[in-house]
């Protein structure tokens, strides 16, 4: 980043900013709220990241494959508006405890106009739009600054038995319209040159290393050619992956008899809406 010019005011935020497309975590944030609990979560430091990049205090974040709840908790820290959906109720309502419980903790001595709020409902749905649309309009607001998308890489994990969950989906082309569709949706509520942020990863099936995270990028790509333009591809490290924890020898082995690699890696797709 550039060293500010004599006289020009500093923004401290400007230099937590990575700027490299590599990002290499050596382990989970776990202060403020944060925790593993949910399968699948990602980690606290790509909300913040992508938040502190494309966001100014009091702007909209909107996240539609919430899950626990984290990028809500860093719009929390970092004083940006924040909705986000879920479509389990259960894991719903998990997330709106643990925020309602952090920002009492925060603001219990001090006037907060900001605005969390988590909806149950499904992210392909255009019911659910609506219901995001309403908490916008109720709050004199008509579009959002940041879309962050954290969908389930296909059946990797079983998040839920209900049919709408992508988890569910029969194959990739089913999830890769599925997507699709959630993109087109939270597409009309993006202002013009605001960002739409997709974390993603890849998965191994029947022998053969599937590249979801490439197959997602090209459907947007191809979907949304004269609404969206990529910019950028941030490769991340996978730190202590739940399901291998405490088993590296194990995978290790799994890996040499199967001729395969371990994954180790996932990605974060930048797009800026160009209309």
């Amino acid at each position: 980043m550039e060293m500010p010019k004599k006289g020009e005011k500093i923004n401290k935020e400007n230099y937590e900013i990575i700027t490299d497309s590599l990002w290499i975590f050596d382990e989970r944030d776990k202060s403020f709220g944060h925790s593993g609990w949910y399968h699948g979560n990602f980690i606290p430091q790509i909300p913040r990241q992508l938040i502190l990049r494309f966001t100014h205090e009091g702007d909209v974040v909107v996240d539609p494959f919430l899950g626990s709840g984290t990028s809500l908790i860093e719009c929390v820290k970092l004083k940006r508006n924040g909705i986000g959906v879920e479509l389990v109720p259960k894991v719903a309502k998990l997330a709106q405890t643990n925020i309602q419980k952090i920002l009492k903790n925060l603001f219990q001595n001090t006037n907060n106009n900001l605005f969390y709020e988590v909806i149950t409902g499904d992210s392909t749905n255009k019911n659910t739009l609506d219901s995001v649309k309403n908490i916008l309009l109720n709050k004199n607001k008509k579009y959002v600054q940041l879309v962050i998308m954290h969908p389930p890489y296909h059946d990797i994990i079983k998040f839920s038995n209900l049919p709408e969950d992508l988890s569910n989906t029969k194959d990739i082309s089913e999830f890769l319209d599925k997507f699709s569709q959630s993109v087109n949706l939270f597409l009309e509520i993006l202002q013009s040159q605001g960002h739409l942020c997709v974390v993603i990863g890849d998965k191994y099936s029947k022998g053969e290393w599937v590249p979801l995270g490439f197959l997602v990028m090209d459907r947007i790509r191809n979907d949304f050619k004269k609404q969206l333009v990529l910019k950028s591809i941030i490769v991340k490290n996978i730190v202590n992956n739940r399901g291998k924890r405490n088993q590296e020898n194990l995978w290790r082995y799994r890996a040499l008899k199967g001729g395969f690699y371990i994954f180790r890696h996932e990605y974060i797709l930048i797009f800026k809406k160009i209309q």
